[in-house]
């Protein structure tokens, strides 16, 4: 009886460990899951973002290459704006102000024009570092592409 005890005992221990450890790895997931989402939703938000300031620019849309960078402005209604990749990170400016940071822990950022036809649409490539330290099956990459309401001709 005293044996019988001992054995179901040490079943209800290791059906125990097997469960918690079960949760934990879906806890796990799960929080991957919501974090990968977010991601998603922030580099959605900045794209549209830079979609709409692609739209409303009413003048020409340039590069300036900096000492390490290069920067990608455009003038609208509200003023120039100003779009920078530094520092795993894509910035936005509307002068006179400051740099807000619209996107953070980007791994890579090309913005690029595309001549379609009669039209010039820009392209925005972008890549997110993945959080997890564990090889992702699914890199996180998006592309954008706008094209600017008004044509200015240069």
């Amino acid at each position: 009886m005293l044996i019988e005890c001992l054995v179901y005992i040490g079943v209800v221990i290791v059906v125990l460990g097997i469960g918690f450890a079960a949760m934990y790895r879906c806890m796990e997931n799960s929080v991957a899951l919501r974090r990968s989402t977010e991601d998603i939703a922030r580099a959605l938000n900045a794209g549209e973002r830079w979609r709409a300031d692609i739209r409303a620019a009413n003048g020409a849309i340039r590069w300036e290459e900096t000492s390490d960078t290069r920067v990608l402005r455009m003038a609208g209604e509200r003023g120039e704006v100003t779009y920078q990749f530094t520092s795993n990170a894509v910035l936005r400016c509307v002068a006179p102000g400051s740099w807000s940071c619209i996107l953070a822990s980007v791994k890579s950022s090309t913005m690029h024009e595309e001549a379609r036809g009669q039209v010039t649409a820009w392209r925005w490539e972008l890549e997110l570092q993945p959080r997890s330290k564990k090889p992702v099956s699914v890199r996180p990459l998006f592309t954008f592409l706008a094209v600017p309401e008004k044509e200015v001709t240069p």
